[in-house]
């Protein structure tokens, strides 16, 4: 049986790197609506793991008992050709993905060959769990067990939530006057933000265009009313494209800003935004505006002595700053396009709070729990802004022929984030015991700390001037909002 053990050790190793790393942080599979299909399957594998991992670690499965465990062995590798199958459907795998899912077929295939004779054994035996512990061995599998099953329920739990998020296109028929109406360009259409505008436009029946690196996975996530291309080349010239939202950018909080990085995180925006640029010099018709995320971290890190120095939209960025820097390059060629006669308003956003993805589910998991945490001084401003307002604020920058320039996308209150991560922690009836210093999250995260230590008072003046009136603002309402309480937002008047 060791050998038996080490392949479901490999399996089991390499499974949970594939969930979290590919799963979880790469595909985002849990927040995607067109991915609950694949989230059912896995669950359904997960559940087959964890009788696996347990029984085998503590019983011979004898008589009947082994004839349904091989028959669990098969379920579960008729399960795997139907991932497979469901993910070429819906997304393209990355290579390190597909090696991966090679090497594990490839072990479970060993596992198999293994496991057939013992079977076969235990098969001519009367019907029984006959207890056959192994040390240490049998509590290791039962933490397998127990995690593998945990996740398996987990991933349940996310199938039953998407479904209740039926898809958008499934229900809405796109008005008669809508058909032949000017489109709308999307980029980062299926991003945290731009998933939540697609969601109202195709409500709406809008006329879409979607630029996605994964035309499958978009497509899959849209529908077939939305035209999906993998590249703006394939947009012919006398295409009538009305506006142009570009969300397209990589997150910049995750990995260490290595120079690989850097060059990813410039490509997935001033690239993109360059090739948007040069799109409409090729049409035959100019959009009527185009409306290009930027972040706050325009602004650069406070410096010290000013941390709660407001910040308008008439405030300069800090050059020799990365996050400075990428934000006003991409800003640089957004701005190209008003050359073109095209009306460019630069959306400069905080921190967006919304459930699903972004940073509220993993902020609001701490919290929930008692880890919510004071980060260095505590002093830094923490720029943030409801889901809701941040998807308003880009319509209302669309519709508004009087909105242009930088906008800032931030609530009109800023807490310091010691006072963010307590009203975090207040909305689940939690307090904040826990403090980080500045040094160890500067040693291991480099410039990146910055995001985290040297905030950013942005106030909203440029929207607030032109008359958008925000659902939530402040944090309280905003964070009561999330947290599921039966609290009216607050509105600013």
């Amino acid at each position: 049986m060791n050998t038996i053990f080490l392949l479901l050790s490999v399996q089991a190793v390499l499974g949970a790197f594939d969930n979290l790393w590919h799963h979880e942080l790469q595909a985002r599979l849990p927040q995607r609506v067109s991915a609950r299909r694949e989230l059912a399957l896995h669950a359904a594998r997960e559940a087959i793991y964890g009788v696996l991992f347990i029984g085998l670690g503590w019983c011979a499965w004898q008589g009947g008992f082994a004839l349904l465990l091989a028959g669990l062995l098969c379920v579960e590798l008729l399960i795997t050709l139907a991932d497979f199958l469901e993910e070429d459907r819906t997304r393209r795998l990355p290579p390190f993905e597909r090696v991966l899912h090679t090497v594990l077929t490839v072990s479970y295939g060993l596992f198999l060959g293994l496991m057939a004779p013992r079977l076969w054994d235990w098969a001519q035996g009367p019907t029984a769990l006959v207890p056959t512990p192994h040390g240490w061995i049998s509590w290791l599998f039962t933490l397998y067990g127990v995690g593998v099953l945990a996740w398996s329920a987990r991933n349940a739990v996310a199938v039953r939530r998407l479904g209740r998020a039926a898809m958008p296109w499934a229900t809405a028929q796109a008005p008669a006057s809508h058909r032949h109406a000017p489109a709308l360009l999307v980029t980062g259409a299926t991003g945290f933000l731009g998933s939540a505008l697609m969601a109202q436009w195709q409500r709406e029946g809008r006329r879409l265009i979607v630029l996605s690196r994964d035309a499958r996975q978009a497509q899959a996530s849209f529908g077939p009313g939305v035209w999906v291309v993998e590249s703006l080349d394939a947009i012919p010239s006398e295409t009538h494209i009305d506006a142009v939202v570009n969300l397209a950018g990589a997150r910049v909080l995750g990995l260490p800003w290595t120079a690989a990085r850097r060059r990813v995180l410039q490509a997935s925006r001033v690239e993109v935004t360059a090739a948007l640029v040069a799109l409409m010099r090729r049409l035959r018709q100019a959009p009527r505006v185009l409306v290009s995320a930027s972040a706050v971290g325009f602004y650069g890190a406070a410096p010290a002595g000013s941390l709660f120095e407001p910040m308008d939209e008439s405030h300069p960025g800090r050059a020799g700053e990365f996050q400075s820097e990428l934000c006003a390059a991409t800003e640089h060629e957004a701005r190209r396009a008003e050359a073109l006669g095209v009306r460019v308003v630069r959306v400069r956003f905080g921190v967006v709070l919304g459930r699903g993805d972004g940073a509220y589910p993993m902020l609001a998991l701490g919290a929930r729990f008692g880890f919510g945490a004071v980060l260095g001084s505590g002093r830094q401003a923490a720029p943030w802004i409801h889901l809701d307002d941040a998807v308003g604020l880009l319509r209302f920058a669309l519709a508004n022929d009087e909105v242009s320039g930088a906008l800032n996308a931030v609530a009109p209150e800023t807490l310091p984030q010691a006072l963010f991560a307590s009203a975090m922690a207040a909305s689940f009836g939690r307090s904040v015991r826990l403090r980080l210093p500045a040094w160890p999250l500067r040693r291991l995260a480099g410039e990146m700390s910055t995001l985290l230590l040297d905030g950013q008072n942005a106030v909203p003046r440029a929207a607030l001037a032109a008359g958008y009136r925000f659902s939530f603002a402040t944090l309280e309402g905003a964070l009561g909002n999330l947290a599921g309480e039966p609290r009216a937002a607050r509105r600013l008047t």
